[in-house]
């Protein structure tokens, strides 16, 4: 079933729950750090599923695939802050867990779809 809109993408899906968890979880940090860690955890995260959305509504598969590149890219940024607030005690070692193992599900995700997209571009011929 094809889907209609960039919400059935079970990434954008999974994605969107992270996003969830990180403002959750970063409700808790420091005064100190609503402009700096935080604000570039959020941001980072928001980044993941925008461009997914993005990407989904590209026409052109070298489109897509660099939208969902770049929704790679603000993932691994993520998880740099999320070992950065475990080691700052910031965040507890569930938390950690919490969101690592998310970030590698969307990870998986993300890499499946940029494979299909890959695949796609290598089987269409030249013209």
């Amino acid at each position: 079933m094809a889907t209609q809109s960039f919400e059935q993408l079970i990434v954008w899906q999974k994605a969107h729950q992270y996003v969830l968890s990180i403002y959750r979880i970063t409700k808790q940090y420091p005064k100190e750090e609503i402009f700096s860690l935080v604000n570039q955890m959020r941001r980072a995260a928001t980044s993941i599923t925008a461009n997914i959305a993005e990407g989904y509504i590209r026409i052109g598969s070298k489109e897509k695939l660099r939208f969902y590149n770049i929704s790679q890219g603000s993932l691994e940024e993520t998880r740099n802050f999320i070992f950065l607030s475990k080691d700052l005690d910031y965040i507890s070692e569930e938390d950690k867990k919490l969101l690592s193992n998310q970030a590698s599900e969307i990870s998986r995700l993300l890499n499946a779809y940029c494979k299909g997209i890959i695949n796609e571009l290598s089987d269409t011929p030249s013209t």
